[in-house]
């Protein structure tokens, strides 16, 4: 049995702790105010900043970026800390661009974390689309990540990654039984694209609950940002309509507090 520490820094970004493995997901550390393009006319303003700042951070093994190109998984301050991790483990071709420390995962190829004195960690990149169909050469390629090491009672810890709900999501807890997830919510919408969504809902987060049946479900990116279209009430209020062992599953993680979670 392992427990692993997660610490909620803000929107995305995640600490991970686990048997002396120290993992950042999707690292955003700009302070609020400022407004980014995410290409083809949509934006966005930050409206939080993080809850740790990158200097406060500490030492990383590897940093799992979902994808490089949009500010709200890697802004100019996240950028600017990526070299001081070991790797940074992310698509194809954002590898290419951020070139360095990157190493790019298509998505069900795998690489393994590997130290003495500490248990082996296989992580496997798992397929996003972020946005509706055929939106993939406009919002560009996305990857979320599978975590396997030995010791895990309920089944591995899968991140998302920005992702609407579709088949090859659903196939994910087929392929890996699933035992915790972080799930990246908050509905993402932008005026000039209409009611097309970028991320899932809650009510998507309830049917992919419903399909991996994990232990622990983890909410992340659904604050911080004005394009985030549900917040942790309107989730809330979703998941108060699940089945019980979904609803069972809803853990919310503190900002800028570590949190034990059992594996």
């Amino acid at each position: 049995m392992t427990d692993i520490q997660v610490t909620h820094v803000g929107g995305p970004t995640a600490l991970i702790e686990v048997e002396g493995w120290r993992l950042l997901t999707d690292p955003t550390f700009d302070p609020p105010g400022r407004k980014y393009s995410f290409g083809w006319g949509a934006s966005s303003r930050k409206l939080h900043g993080p809850a740790i700042p990158a200097g406060d951070i500490g030492p990383i093994d590897a940093v799992l970026l979902s994808h490089d190109h949009h500010g709200d998984n890697l802004d100019d301050a996240g950028r600017a800390f990526l070299p001081r991790a070991k790797q940074v483990l992310t698509t194809v071709s954002g590898a290419k661009r951020l070139r360095g420390n990157a190493y790019g995962l298509a998505p069900h190829s795998a690489t393994v974390l590997q130290r003495p004195g500490r248990p082996a960690v296989t992580i496997t990149a798992t397929p996003c689309r972020h946005g509706p169909p055929l939106s993939r050469p406009i919002s560009g390629d996305v990857i979320g990540f599978v975590l396997s090491w030995d010791g895990q009672q309920h089944g591995a810890l899968w991140i998302t990654g920005d992702t609407v709900l579709y088949d090859e999501v659903r196939q994910v807890p087929q392929r890996t039984k699933i035992g915790t997830m972080l799930l990246h919510l908050g509905c993402v919408q932008f005026p000039v694209t209409g009611p097309a969504r970028y991320t899932m809902t809650a009510a998507q987060a309830i049917e992919l609950c419903r399909l991996a049946q994990p232990h622990t479900t983890m909410p992340v990116h659904y604050e911080g940002w004005k394009h985030f279209h549900e917040s942790r009430d309107a989730i809330e209020a979703t998941f108060a309509q699940a089945p019980d062992s979904v609803r069972a599953s809803l853990t919310w993680l503190p900002l800028g507090a570590p949190y034990l979670i059992r594996t």
